[in-house]
Parts: C-alpha cells; sequence; structure tokens
C-alpha cells in the first residue's frame, strides 16, 4: 500500500490513510456525513429495509431473518439488553441480524451525489448481541463498496467478532476512492457459515468526505481561546493544509447557535473576524476545503476541526430595589466564579446572592460586586432604598344618596382601592365616590418598597321619598284611609291641608272630603338631605237621591221624575220601561227630567221601572217609579 505515488490521486488516497486494527481510517480531515444511515425512529418496530435477502418479522428473527427494533429486549434470551446506538435519539431504530447458515448479503443500499477523484470513508457500528461466552460460529463481517458496473472499489472483513461481556458498540471504518464514479453500492455480507450464534445489530451507516491534514489555529492564542465581554478584538485564523489536492480551494464558515454558515469572501487559509462588538457567547469558526470546483458541495468538502471563541458575560448585579424597613435586602450576581460584594455601613459578602435581613434606612445607597469568571474581571452596580413604611388608617365620613364625595388615600407611589363600584377611578391617590349604598372602601397604599392598606367608610343616609298613594274617589259623606308611605333614613312626615282629616300626621289618616280634595304627603329629611312630596286626589261624588214617584197634573208640584244629581254625570244612562219591558223614556249624557209623556202623549197611571249608568265609579242602579195623575 505505501508504494511510491504514481499519480496524484492515488497519492491522495495513500496519504490520507492509516492501518489502525485491520481498519483502513482517515488521518487527514473529514466532511460532514454525506449519508447518515441510522434506520429512523418510531416505537416498537420499524419498517423493512430494501435490498436484502434476509426475511423481514416485527419480533424477534429466526436464522435468516431480520427485524428494524429500538432495543432488543424482550427479543431472543440468548442476547444482550442494548438499545440503539445512535446519540441522542430515545426512540431510535437499529437493524437487528439473526445470520443465515449461508454466507450471504443481509444489507445492500445504493448510495448516490458522491464526487468523482475523491476519497471517502465508510464506517458502520456493529455490536455482537449474544450474551454467553462461547458458540460454535462468531459474526463475521465483509463490507464491499463496487461501483454500478459491479468493479470492486474496496473491500473490508471485520474477521470472527468475538463476545463480550458486556455489549460493545464498535465502528469498523475504510477508505476508498470514488475514481470516476459518483454512485456506488454497499454491500455488507454474513461470512459464518452457521446460524447456531452469529447474531448481530448495525446502526449509524455513514460516509465522509477524506482530505488532507488541516491544523486550524488563532494567531498568536490557542487554538480555543475566552475572551472577556466587551474586550474582544479582532482575532486572525489561520489553517496549515498539508498537500494532496491537486487544486485546493477554501472557504471560511461560522457557527453561532447550530448551523455552519460560510463568511462571504473569505477563501484563503487565513481571515480576520472582528468581535469588537461582539456580545457574550461561543463563536465557532472552520475551514472548508476541497479541489477546485467542488467547495459548494457538501458532499466533496472537508473542514477543520473548529476553532472556538468563548465571550464570556460582563457581571450584572440586581437587588429586589426599594424595600420597606424591616424587610429582606435580596442582592444577586449573574455569573462568576469568585465574588466580592461592598455597600454601606462596611458591608462585605464573597456570596453570588448574599441575603441582607431586617433592613434599615441606613443600609439605603449603592452595593457593587466584582467577579472574575474564566480570566475575565468586571464590575456591577444596583443601588437599595431602604423606606418607612406606609401609613394605615381608617375615615369614615357620612354623605346623602347621589351625592358625591372625594376620598384621601395615604401618601404612596400606587394606588389600588376596592371594591370599584361607585368610585371614579380605582389606582388614583383621591376618586371620588358616589355610592348607592353605604360601603366600606379599601385602599392599599404602596410607596415602592412598603405597602399598606387604610380603610375609608362612606356611610349614605337616604333621601326622603313621600309616596301619597293612588287617586281615591267617593260619595259625599263617607270617608275613606290615605294610603301614604314614606322611606328614608332619620324622616318625618305630615299632610297637607289638614282639613277633614282625622290626624294629619300620620301616614293612614281618615278623610272625610266634601268636595273633591287634593292632600299632599310631605316627607322631610331631618339630616339635611333631600325631602319629598306627592299628592293625592279624591274625588267626591253627590249623594245620590231617586224619588219613586211623581204625579205630571199640571199642578206645579212634582209634575216631573227629577234626579237632582245625575246633572253631576255628563254620561249618565237612563233607562224607562212599562211592565211588558217597553222603553217609555231614555236620556243619554246630560239629564232631562222625564214628563211622564211617551212621543208627545201622557202615559196612563201604573208603576214603571228604571236602569240608571251615572259612570264607571258606580254600579247600575234599577228600581221602579209609580207614575199618578
Amino acid at each position: 500500500m505505501f508504494n511510491l505515488i504514481k499519480n496524484s490521486l492515488t497519492g491522495l488516497f495513500l496519504f490520507f490513510s492509516a492501518i489502525v486494527f485491520g481498519q483502513e481510517v482517515c488521518t487527514g480531515a473529514l466532511g460532514d456525513p454525506v449519508i447518515n444511515i441510522n434506520f429512523g425512529s418510531g416505537n416498537n418496530f420499524g419498517p423493512t429495509v430494501p435490498s436484502t435477502g434476509y426475511r423481514y418479522v416485527s419480533g424477534t428473527p429466526d436464522d435468516g431473518e431480520y427485524t428494524i427494533a429500538n432495543s432488543t429486549r424482550g427479543l431472543n434470551g440468548g442476547w444482550f439488553g442494548i438499545d440503539d446506538h445512535t446519540p441522542n435519539d430515545e426512540n431510535g431504530y437499529m437493524m437487528v441480524i439473526n445470520a443465515d447458515n449461508n454466507r450471504g448479503v443481509f444489507y445492500q443500499t445504493t448510495i448516490s451525489n458522491l464526487c468523482p477523484g475523491t476519497t471517502y470513508e465508510f464506517a458502520a457500528w456493529i455490536v455482537n448481541i449474544l450474551n454467553y461466552t462461547s458458540t460454535e460460529t462468531k459474526p463475521n463481517v465483509t463490507f464491499t463498496i463496487e461501483n454500478k458496473e459491479g468493479t470492486i472499489l474496496k473491500r473490508f472483513d471485520t474477521n470472527d467478532i468475538p463476545e463480550t461481556e458486556s455489549p460493545e458498540w464498535k465502528q469498523y471504518a475504510m477508505l476508498f476512492p470514488t475514481g470516476n464514479n459518483s454512485e456506488i453500492i454497499l454491500k455488507i455480507t454474513n461470512n459464518g457459515a452457521r446460524g447456531n450464534g452469529n447474531d448481530i445489530a448495525l446502526d449509524d451507516i455513514t460516509f465522509r468526505a477524506c482530505g488532507p491534514v488541516i491544523n486550524p489555529s488563532i494567531k498568536d492564542e490557542s487554538a480555543n481561546i475566552q475572551v472577556c465581554e466587551g474586550n474582544a478584538k479582532s482575532y486572525t485564523l489561520n489553517a496549515d493544509v498539508s498537500p494532496g489536492y491537486l487544486s485546493p480551494v477554501y472557504q471560511w464558515q461560522v457557527n453561532t447557535g447550530s448551523t455552519w454558515t460560510d463568511l462571504p469572501g473569505q477563501n484563503s487559509t487565513q481571515t480576520t473576524i472582528d468581535l469588537t462588538n461582539a456580545t457574550k457567547g461561543i463563536y465557532q469558526y472552520r475551514l472548508l476545503v476541497a479541489e477546485s470546483g467542488n467547495i459548494n458541495s457538501a458532499n466533496c468538502r472537508v473542514a477543520s476541526t473548529p476553532l472556538v471563541i468563548t465571550i464570556n458575560p460582563s457581571i450584572l448585579a440586581s437587588s429586589n430595589g426599594s424595600v420597606c424597613i424591616g424587610a429582606n435586602i435580596q442582592l444577586s450576581a449573574t455569573e462568576g466564579t469568585t465574588f466580592s460584594w461592598t455597600g454601606p455601613n462596611d458591608f462585605k459578602s464573597d456570596q453570588q446572592s448574599p441575603l441582607i435581613t431586617n433592613a434599615q434606612l441606613n443600609m439605603s445607597g449603592g452595593y457593587t460586586v466584582t467577579t472574575t469568571l474564566n480570566g475575565c474581571t468586571s464590575s456591577s452596580s444596583t443601588t437599595v432604598q431602604v423606606l418607612e413604611p406606609v401609613k394605615s388608617d381608617s375615615i369614615s365620613v357620612t354623605i346623602c344618596e347621589n351625592s358625591p364625595v372625594q376620598l384621601f388615600a395615604p401618601e404612596g407611589i400606587t394606588y389600588k382601592w376596592s371594591p370599584i363600584e361607585g368610585l371614579s377611578a380605582s389606582d388614583v391617590a383621591n376618586p371620588i365616590a358616589k355610592p348607592k349604598e353605604s360601603t366600606a372602601y379599601t385602599v392599599t397604599v404602596s410607596n415602592g418598597g412598603c405597602t399598606a392598606t387604610s380603610v375609608r367608610e362612606v356611610n349614605v343616609i337616604k333621601n326622603a321619598v313621600a309616596e301619597a298613594g293612588a287617586d281615591i274617589k267617593i260619595l259625599n259623606g263617607r270617608s275613606t284611609i290615605l294610603n301614604g308611605k314614606v322611606t328614608g333614613d332619620n324622616v318625618t312626615y305630615f299632610w297637607t291641608p289638614s282639613e277633614y282629616l282625622d290626624d294629619p300626621t300620620k301616614l293612614n289618616p281618615k278623610a272625610t272630603p266634601p268636595i273633591n280634595k287634593i292632600y299632599t304627603l310631605n316627607a322631610v329629611s331631618n339630616a339635611g338631605c333631600l325631602s319629598s312630596t306627592d299628592e293625592v286626589f279624591i274625588k267626591v261624588y253627590p249623594k245620590i237621591v231617586i224619588p219613586n214617584s211623581f204625579s205630571p197634573n199640571g199642578d206645579g208640584v212634582n209634575d216631573t221624575w227629577n234626579i237632582e244629581v245625575a246633572d253631576a254625570f255628563i254620561n249618565a244612562k237612563i233607562r224607562v220601561v212599562n211592565r211588558t219591558g217597553n222603553l217609555v223614556y231614555q236620556s243619554n249624557g246630560i239629564y232631562k227630567a222625564w214628563d211622564g209623556k211617551f212621543n208627545g202623549k201622557d202615559l196612563p197611571v201604573g208603576t214603571y221601572y228604571y236602569t240608571i249608568y251615572f259612570n264607571e265609579d258606580f254600579e247600575t242602579y234599577s228600581g221602579w217609579i209609580f207614575l199618578a195623575r
């Protein structure tokens, strides 16, 4: 293998390879994985893989069978209980193979988009899963790289993979040149002659470009440096690249999170970066190297190990700001390995977050902490103010119903009133209150460090309200009871005028007016709040007398049937009929006395019958009348 280099491609392959425990590994720089076959992830058993001569089962495989599983636990009792190899993949799958009695391919796949004229490192992880010390047949695997015409580009045998006391994942690797090929076929073959034993798990198959040795550095510094925030500057990055490529090209990249991105225009083995205004964080840089024309293809290029510049943060001091006398002062520093606090009253502490109990006024002032972190020293200050307690008191005021009053809180910075009903605002010092009912308002006042609660009780005196009741109708000579009502606090009342009332100072006096009358109920607030009046109208109807006889004989005495009060009712309806029910007299509206005639002729002596409707306040009157001559 180490003969004289006959051409550049062969020399590249040889220069960057070494034999390590029977494996051919890349001693130069590797690119990012072009292919990474980890069989996916999921729960329990995964899907089948293409191009295998073995049978798939979703359970424990027998000779000549395989499964895709998260773990071998619960499968064959003679196996180790192992999980898939892929780092940081809790539900990752692996291929579990129970080898056949005969030699044959158990995994095969086609790898495309490789770069011609490039050396690649192939690697795969394998573990012997048998958990006893000896078997007739030990796993023995061959990796074969062929082009699509079937020409073998590289082949590697693992030889027997022995059993171990505990499961040991082992990576097997080999280098191969692509020549003029951009597509290859990977075959993994079982060489065991029997099925007894010969059981393995396979995972994380990778292909990575192998290139020259790249030694990166930060000029005048080590490969990884610590910088203090605020002291960062410009740094020159340099990489020594060993010979090997015919026409090498370069690209610097940066990674400040999880993604590598190109630095535009930085295409030599040296570049300068400016971190003057950079904030805390980890800044990684690497150099990509490839043959001319391949630098933009992730499948063809290789990368140096990253250069790391860590910018350590400046210290930041903080406190709980303003506190009340007797409370605790909490100081805190963000980061550091050593701390030195100083403050009022010769305060000192080496804690990151010291606690000062029972704060007093003379503890107000600035507190400064000086800290060191990875060789960086910085200082920061915070101010603490110790405040006098907020005044707490209780005040009571009295107002009339529907009258506003301004409330006053103790002096402070923030205010919170409760309840908010009836207040013009709930977060001001002096809101206007107009409650409907007596209310005790509480206000919580803070001066930025102290808090206290005060009470403002607003007593509401209800206004005097008079209700004289509904209007009343009575007949002359009769009495009625006035239905007066009064509400309010500390109220007196009386009726005016007092005529025809048995007691004008009662809410329900007896009234006997001879004529229509308006009475007023007066309600007076003795507390000086609003008073009130209300009226009731009593309609007094005349006494009704209906004559039961008359003699229309022209002697001038009792010649008409006259109902004296009827003319007081403008809508009265009077009807008179004879013994047979025939109408002989009728009056609608303004009453006219009956003269005993019907259609201008005298009616005979006899008894007649009447019905009289005065209005809705009276029931219909009925009776008889005797007509004499």
